[in-house]
């Protein structure tokens, strides 16, 4: 077997951890700046809904460089695999260099394209966070592709120790420049631009020792448009996929942001804690395409399909776990909100809908799909993801939540039918057997 049980582990457990560490600092992050008033938090919220559609463009890149590189090495090609590697880099970082130009160019256009007229003050904030967001963006996607190559080698730890002092030197840094220095939104951008620029400078480094499995080699720069291409391949299907879906989470949370303001908060307390749900899914999605990638470039069909199933029936055991513990304790976790009734009957329905559902729903519908991208087969899960999410995310959000008057359950109902259909279309994909061509592994059966 490609990976024994050990493997497994040194993989998985160190991507949740990760995940758990993220979401706690995002927490850590709105309670600080929340002391430098409204305006600023508003500014910060909203440029954050921009920042994750950039986010999440970069991470479709670097999930691309995995998948090649996850190959090469499956076929122990550890040249095409080095080589994948450094043009991963360079691709990676020369897009978001593009972005950030852009950004810089063209900010206070973008921001009022994506929200609309905003109040002057909240502006000025949201300006001044986003310019100095955007300088971080080539340190970030250097970043995430070092991380997917990484864990391509399944040496995750290294991820997680460099992820411990980025997050360690933003949450500091936000001390410090908040609280000490007074500095508003730009004592929360700054912390996070030199940490993003420290951790991407320091996986780099990590990068060129020789001793790892795949290395960046010491040569000249020469950008080889075969290697890009096939990385651009799958990056830009799984880039169209993540910025369709971040976009219409922002769609999403306009619409319940004209139900007022219980439907606000419950909405937005939920989804804290649906977060919480969902760490055991994340990390087994990135374990998935270096477990996937490199049994497929062994041209090993029977360890794909053994490990697809393995990590799925993992993930589903340990949602159902944590979840379930979720659910037993939300009556208590709920009041440590201090909301007031109506918010916390709401809060609690909202959360029973997601986590109760996402047990059986979930890992087939976010982690199953990874399984194909590894296989190359991106185009028919980019159609199906923006599809549903056009279809029911949205569609149906408007159907259940403003036309029925179901407000923020229907839209949450929505979300539910949404998974069902991805969950059907992943499924039917899988065992229809065509992403077996897309990866060179034979026809259809």
């Amino acid at each position: 077997m490609l990976f024994s049980r050990q493997d497994l582990r040194k993989l998985i457990l160190p991507l949740i951890l990760e995940q758990m560490l993220a979401i706690t600092v995002g927490m850590a992050d709105t309670m600080m700046i929340s002391s430098a008033g409204e305006a600023a938090v508003s500014g910060v919220s909203l440029v954050d809904m921009f920042n994750n559609l950039i986010i999440s463009v970069l991470a479709a890149l670097s999930t691309g460089g995995a998948v090649v590189v996850s190959q090469a090495i499956g076929a122990k090609n550890r040249d095409d695999a080095c080589r994948s590697a450094r043009q991963l880099l360079y691709t990676a970082g020369g897009i978001a260099l593009l972005i950030t130009v852009f950004v810089l160019c063209s900010g206070r256009i973008i921001l009022r394209l994506f929200f609309g007229r905003i109040e002057p003050d909240v502006m000025r904030n949201a300006v001044v966070y986003l310019t100095i967001s955007a300088f971080s963006f080539p340190f970030l996607a250097v970043y995430n592709a070092g991380a997917a190559l990484f864990r391509s080698m399944g040496n995750s730890a290294v991820t997680l120790k460099v992820s411990v002092w980025m997050n360690l030197i933003n949450v500091v840094g936000n001390a410090v420049c908040i609280y000490g220095l007074q500095m508003g939104v730009a004592g929360v951008a700054l912390p996070s631009f030199i940490s993003r620029a420290a951790a991407g400078l320091v996986i780099v480094f990590l990068l060129y020792n020789p001793e790892n499995m795949i290395y960046i080699k010491r040569e000249r720069f020469r950008f080889e448009w075969d290697v890009a291409g096939r990385i651009l391949k799958i990056g830009i299907p799984s880039g169209i996929e993540n910025g369709i879906f971040q976009l219409g989470r922002v769609l999403v949370v306009s619409i319940i942001a004209g139900f007022g303001t219980v439907q606000i908060a419950a909405n937005g307390v939920a989804n804290s804690l649906d977060s919480m749900g969902c760490i055991i899914g994340q990390a087994m999605s990135l374990a998935m395409i270096t477990v996937i990638g490199r049994c497929v470039g062994a041209g090993d069909e029977p360890q794909v399909r053994y490990y697809t199933k393995k990590l799925l029936g993992m993930t589903y055991l340990y949602t159902a776990i944590v979840n379930s513990l979720i659910l037993l304790g939300l009556p208590w976790i709920l009041s440590l909100y201090g909301l007031g009734e109506e918010t916390r009957r709401l809060s609690y329905l909202l959360v029973v809908i997601h986590n109760g559902v996402a047990m059986f729903l979930w890992p087939a519908s976010f982690v199953l799909p990874n399984m194909l991208r590894a296989c190359n087969d991106v185009q028919y899960t980019m159609v199906v993801a923006v599809f549903s999410m056009v279809v029911f995310r949205i569609g149906f959000s408007f159907i259940l939540g403003v036309h029925m008057e179901m407000m923020a359950v229907g839209v949450w109902l929505a979300m539910v039918l949404d998974w069902i259909f991805r969950v059907s279309c992943f499924v039917w994909r899988y065992f229809r057997g065509k992403w077996r061509g897309k990866c060179g592994l034979g026809e259809s059966v």
